[in-house]
């Protein structure tokens, strides 16, 4: 008679960048250590993702665009009235 051999299930492997609530909350400067290095994490509650651990992106360089604009035409005129302009456009 043969018996058969039990082969347990194959663990439940858990993404790495997925973290709960709890361990979150008492592991919170590891992750901030790890995020500072590039890593981003799902924040989950009973297994749903509730929040995102993410590093903060540097300021890309269109932010500063319409500032920069605005502050080259700063006191500069067209050299006829707005209005003169606008019914002339109209004739």
């Amino acid at each position: 008679m043969r018996y058969r051999t039990y082969d347990p299930p194959p663990l439940f492997v858990r993404d790495p960048s997925t973290v709960g609530a709890y361990d979150a909350k008492t592991r919170l400067p590891e992750l901030l250590a790890e995020v500072e290095g590039g890593a981003s994490f799902v924040i989950t509650r009973h297994g749903k993702p509730i929040a995102r651990l993410l590093p903060i992106q540097p300021p890309s360089a269109g932010e500063g665009a319409v500032e920069a604009l605005l502050a080259a035409r700063a006191g500069r005129r067209l050299g006829e009235p707005t209005r003169a302009l606008i019914e002339e456009g109209r004739r």
